[in-house]
């Protein structure tokens, strides 16, 4: 499961799909609400526990990830979306707009 980024779509990957035929991408859609929130939690590991650490080892850095997900769970508290519906919608409009001039 990937996102929609124009790597995986490039050519030489294209070329290693065909010789595996086994694998089969399946690309989330922009803008994946349950995705976002998944990258978010992690964005929040990275920068609350990771970064901030000192981690000379492996288990030390097994053990931060497993402390910030014993406290995060002591009080979890839900993503919450920072944007209305509409305001999303308008900004992948844009979007849109500007990607169309590009390509005429």
């Amino acid at each position: 499961m990937l996102d929609n980024y124009a790597t995986h779509k490039r050519a030489l990957v294209q070329r290693w799909l065909l010789k595996h035929p086994r694998y089969h991408l399946h690309f989330t859609p922009t803008h994946a609400s349950w995705l976002n929130q998944v990258e978010r939690w992690f964005g929040l590991l990275t920068q609350r526990q990771i970064k901030r650490g000192n981690h000379p080892k492996v288990a030390a850095l097994i053990h931060a990830i497993e402390d910030f997900i014993t406290t995060h769970n002591e009080s979890p508290k839900p993503l919450r979306w920072q944007k209305t519906a509409d305001e999303i919608l308008a900004a992948i409009s844009r979007f849109a707009d500007q990607t169309v001039k590009v390509h005429s």
